[in-house]
């Protein structure tokens, strides 16, 4: 019999943080700002310990816990609760998201350490904690929803942290109403299976998914009739597409950059970004049941892996190459999600969370060194003046691009395994998206890798000004790149253990063990990929010194082989590539002309859509005919007033004519007959 958990100790992990953002927003000018850091990490290390003892008795003792907590409401048979689901994947999830963020609150002492709203900055990224931890730990779609959109709203508020800056306001109103579009979605696949299951539970709609599953939905549909399980998932995974950055609602995460780094690493790499690829694991019961669902995910997460490390092959921000990276390794965990390959979906998200709030962290330490310009055409040589950095972001990079042991090796080609033996139609295209991707991901990182650590100074006389002035937060130190503080420093080394050895340790039982046997269910039968994986794997040590006859790794080998030649050895390469593919640079540069369209078509068309319905039903309607008619009565009761003088003599002379006029007309067929 299973251990069981203590709800205690669950209530715990997610109020911990919570009372921390209390204390440094509400009384953050009482506690100072010594208090708020200490009240905040407080919480969230609390939070962090009772994860590691919720995993430790998962994992080993086989805990679990499925109850409600609290029961909110019922409608008629719908009962709206707050629970807790705890199985393997809420345990990693848990630890994952109090271990990073934890990081980040270490790391805020000494990034924001000059900055006005230093408690206010703490409040919310305590809060956010909270918000995603009762996302990761919810039992019914209620309480998912109200995570869901709980860090929706922190992220809006910290992407716009800096709420003097335009661009921060544009870039925070930005992810909002993207990520409205895909919640729009993500809303209509809850109501889809609170009608037809009539349940909020996870356990009862997934009991009931099979029923579902024989259910044509009942609206005329283009192209055939569509199964209303294929609809439920396809609806769902819009909201993931928004939450989690896929093509074509990846717009938001580049432009979030406008927010402090901190942020960057908490929300947009290890926490908030990969609620998405986390909610179609957990409904990995339904989406088990429609292919062209699959399929559909397949195709996205495809896109978005290609096309996205295409777009971080030209950036100069340090911050938007990374953000560039965490958009294409996004779609790399969709793949797996495509091909039934969940436990290696999550086992990516785990091992990425690490090596890229490491990146992230890492090159927030570069641009404090650099006095807050984030230009890499600016850098060099800063290997030197920044040892600590240097070396956790090179651990970073090798995770990233899959170097054979580091935890991203593990994740990655499992990934590109399990597309190679998948039988879905889109499986083809995916093939070929991961596979490029290896070289297009270790080609740019190492452009980056380079042009920032190695090769000349070029930060003595700088040959490209700042894009906007990030001197609000200078120290007044000289301008030569300086090592980072040990609040800054401390957080990246013990990122980089885990971006180096996790993958090793865990890869057996998360992908081929027992540790998500009850958090994700595949139909073998339909979709072999992962028992075909089973069979192939030997261990990680194996599997390791067998990628030295893979295709993955020696692309991977030629893409930072490429990157030394073209950054370091002979930069005149890549500056005639420049004029020679200038209209693909270009295409890039504009980012696919995504933002164009949506700018110029879709709030065009909204914008014609509001006039309409302002002039034709403001206007038109409420003004023309209700206000109308009400024009009307004014003018009759305007006539009738004139008779309402208020004199006797007159309403005695109005009875009189009446009493004349009705008896004239009662007399009057009498008086006719007479004259007859």
């Amino acid at each position: 019999m299973a251990a069981t958990l203590s709800q205690n100790l669950l209530l715990t992990v997610p109020l911990a943080p919570l009372a921390g953002a209390i204390v440094a927003g509400l009384f953050g000018k009482a506690v100072g700002r010594r208090g708020a850091h200490i009240a905040t990490i407080l919480g969230v290390l609390i939070s962090f310990i009772c994860s590691a003892i919720v995993l430790k008795a998962v994992a080993v003792d086989g805990a679990r816990f499925s109850a409600t907590i609290y029961e909110w409401a019922v409608v008629g048979g719908l009962k709206m609760e707050i629970g807790f689901l705890v199985d393997g994947l809420t345990a990693m999830m848990m630890c994952v998201v109090t271990f990073v963020s934890l990081m980040v609150h270490i790391y805020t002492i000494g990034y924001m350490e000059e900055d006005p709203g230093y408690q206010r900055f703490f409040s919310y990224i305590s809060l956010f904690t909270f918000s995603m931890l009762m996302l990761v730990m919810s039992n019914n779609f209620l309480q998912l929803f109200f995570g869901w959109e709980a860090v929706g709203l922190v992220s809006y508020l910290l992407i716009g942290f800096w709420f003097k800056r335009p661009t921060a306001i544009f870039a925070n109103m930005k992810a909002f109403l993207v990520n409205r579009v895909g919640d729009f979605g993500f809303i209509l696949g809850i109501g889809l299976i609170v009608a037809y299951a009539g349940t909020l539970s996870y356990a009862e709609a997934f009991a009931k998914a099979g029923e579902l599953s024989t259910i044509v939905f009942p609206y005329p549909t283009w192209g055939g009739d569509w199964m209303l399980i294929t609809v439920i998932c396809i609806c769902l995974f819009i909201g993931a597409m928004g939450k989690s950055a896929q093509f074509p609602l990846h717009v938001w995460l580049p432009d979030s950059m406008e927010g402090p780094t901190p942020i960057s690493a908490l929300i947009h790499a290890a926490t908030m970004v990969t609620a998405g690829i986390f909610m179609v694991a957990r409904m990995s019961p339904l989406f088990e049941l429609s292919d062209t669902a699959l399929n559909f995910v397949l195709v996205i997460g495809s896109i978005t892996a290609l096309f996205m490390g295409f777009m971080g092959i030209i950036q100069n921000d340090i911050k938007r190459v990374v953000a560039y990276s965490t958009l294409s390794q996004l779609g790399y965990m969709t793949v797996a999600l495509g091909v039934s390959a969940y436990s290696v979906a999550v086992f990516h998200l785990m091992t990425h969370a690490f090596f890229k709030a490491l990146l992230f962290l890492g090159a927030g330490s570069v641009i404090i060194g650099m006095h807050h310009d984030q230009d890499i055409r600016n850098m060099g040589g800063l290997r030197k003046y920044m040892p600590i950095t240097w070396i956790t972001s090179l651990l970073g990079s090798l995770a990233l691009i899959g170097t054979p042991l580091f935890a991203g090796f593990y994740s990655k080609d499992s990934i590109i395994e399990a597309v190679h033996l998948s039988h879905l139609p889109g499986a083809w295209f995916a093939n070929i998206a991961v596979v490029a991707g290896v070289f297009v991901t270790a080609f740019y990182s190492f452009r980056m890798y380079f042009l920032v650590f190695h090769g000349k100074e070029r930060f003595h006389h700088k040959p490209f000004p700042p894009a906007d002035d990030h001197a609000h937060d200078d120290h007044g130190h000289a301008h030569i790149p300086h090592e980072s503080p040990w609040v800054v420093t401390a957080p990246l080394l013990l990122l980089a253990v885990p971006s180096v050895v996790i993958g090793y340790m865990t890869i057996g039982p998360m992908l081929y063990g027992d540790f998500f046997k009850d958090a994700i269910f595949i139909d073998a039968a339909k979709h072999p990929a992962m028992a075909e994986l089973a069979k192939e794997f030997h261990g990680p040590l194996a599997m390791a010194l067998h990628s030295v006859s893979t295709l993955p790794l020696w692309l991977a080998v030629a893409g930072v082989a490429t990157a030394w030649l073209f950054y370091l050895k002979a930069p005149s390469i890549p500056a005639a590539f420049d004029r020679a593919l200038k209209p693909l640079r270009t295409v890039l540069e504009n980012k696919y002309y995504m933002d164009w369209f949506n700018e110029n078509v879709l709030a065009r068309a909204a914008r014609l859509l509001g006039q309409g319905l302002w002039k034709g039903g403001d206007v038109g309607v409420i003004d023309g005919l209700i206000n109308g008619s009400a024009r009307a009565v004014g003018a009759l009761a305007g006539l009738v007033r004139q008779v309402q003088t208020g004199h006797l003599y007159w309403y005695a002379l109005v009875m009189l004519l009446g009493i004349f006029g009705f008896m004239t007309w009662r007399l009057w067929p009498f008086l006719g007959g007479l004259m007859r």
